[in-house]
């Protein structure tokens, strides 16, 4: 069962946000607003935010450049995830991805599953890593962002969440780059 063990210290990560959307400004952007919200009042900085298109180059191109930010340890992108023609961003980041992390997509769906129903089996949520960076790509909705943070991130970008988390094994995520 998950807990948190209050002796140990938390740990605050530095997150990017990135919205993908054609259509979105800043003044619209909910889910992106929803995930900022949610992980600054985890305790969590914003490393940096931004809007893009849907354009797979253009989004895998930022994607790389937060990754090589040692200022950046995790990337949240909100909008792409579905099944149109224009839905890009699974792709992007799988352009991206070193390690795929594929049980995220599945605990999401589970944490859809009881939220929307079967509706769920449209969204590729997806999760992995690049360049000791974790990245997370999630739905366009703020109440899939919400169920994303809430169910899943927000424990697992705890230090303090056990039985494991992300954030402990962050040193580790290069270690086979290490020469001995």
């Amino acid at each position: 069962m998950s807990r948190i063990d209050e002796s140990r210290d938390f740990i605050a990560v530095r997150i990017a946000v990135m919205t993908v959307s054609d259509t979105r400004s800043a003044a619209e952007d909910k889910s992106g607003d929803t995930l900022v919200e949610r992980l600054t009042g985890a305790g969590h900085l914003l490393a940096a935010r931004t809007i893009l298109r849907d354009e797979r180059h253009e989004i895998a191109a930022q994607l790389r450049l937060w990754c090589a930010d040692p200022g950046i340890d995790v990337i949240l992108t909100t909008g792409g995830t579905g099944l149109t023609g224009r839905d890009v961003t699974v792709e992007a980041h799988r352009d991206v991805y070193e390690k795929e992390i594929e049980a995220f997509g599945t605990v999401f769906t589970h944490v859809s599953m009881a939220k929307i129903g079967t509706s769920a089996v449209q969204s590729r949520a997806c999760g992995g890593v690049a360049q000791g960076t974790y990245l997370f790509a999630l739905p366009g909705s703020p109440g899939g962002c919400r169920d994303a943070w809430d169910e899943i991130l927000r424990w697992q970008l705890d230090y303090r969440h056990r039985p494991c988390n992300f954030v402990e094994i962050m040193p580790r995520l290069e270690e086979h780059k290490r020469r001995k």
